[in-house]
């Protein structure tokens, strides 16, 4: 009897190591990975338009153009399907990060993960975010988008 993917639902093959249909991968551990230098390369232009509320876009990773709404609830950031923001690579840990409100801003906290938070090339463990900031968590890079009344 075989197993069903928990992010998709479809029939998984024995010993499948990641899905046929969605591409998540079931096995393995956190690859590592080495922080990219964003001065040079070609990031994905975000839409010139100001969005409604905070969010955060993927200009970089599998994932591309994908946008998370922030809110007034803390998020849980990583691999886990469990998480509220599901970044889908093996160098992603399952429980990465953590965005929380803070003071009218939002606070990004490293929660011990493997590869780190990094923020404008520079790790953190935790640190309130910024128009315009980029974030990258293992191999994707978030553009932090603020809306004009925050």
């Amino acid at each position: 009897m075989s197993e069903n993917c928990p992010i998709c639902d479809n029939p998984l093959p024995d010993g499948a190591a990641a899905c046929p249909n969605c591409g998540f991968k079931l096995l393995g551990s956190t690859q590592s990975f080495k922080p990219l230098d964003l001065r040079g390369e070609d990031v994905a232009a975000a839409v010139s338009e100001a969005p409604a509320n905070a969010i955060l876009r993927v200009v970089r990773g599998p994932q591309i153009e994908t946008v998370f709404k922030l809110g007034a609830e803390e998020l849980s950031v990583g691999r886990s399907p469990r998480c509220d923001i599901f970044l889908n690579d093996m160098t992603v840990s399952r429980e990465h990060a953590l965005i929380a409100p803070e003071n009218g801003k939002y606070l990004i906290s490293d929660s011990n993960s493997y590869n780190g938070v990094w923020i404008n090339n520079k790790s953190v463990d935790s640190a309130i975010l910024h128009d315009g900031d980029i974030i990258q968590i293992g191999v994707f890079c978030l553009l932090y988008q603020e809306s004009p009344e925050a």
